[in-house]
């Protein structure tokens, strides 16, 4: 299966999508993405697509998360 690859105008605007689709896994699976993640991260969970799935996208929140906060604070400074 290809993925298709989405371009966003902002990080701002990426870190909104990834978001929505954090929020369908958790709410789909009853577990916060965090504790997914620790949980993921320590082979305490399988190998299914929404599994791999939902770990790149909490990876990718990450970076945007770190991206935007290192900007904001360029600005403030």
């Amino acid at each position: 299966m290809q993925k298709q690859r989405i371009q966003y105008t902002s990080p701002l605007d990426a870190l909104i999508a990834v978001l929505r689709r954090l929020n369908r896994y958790e709410y789909q699976y009853q577990k916060r993405s965090e504790d997914f993640f620790v949980q993921y991260s320590q082979g305490q969970l399988g190998d299914e697509v929404d599994f791999i799935e939902w770990a790149n996208d909490y990876r990718h929140y990450l970076e945007l998360h770190h991206t935007l906060t290192r900007q904001l604070q360029d600005v403030a400074s």
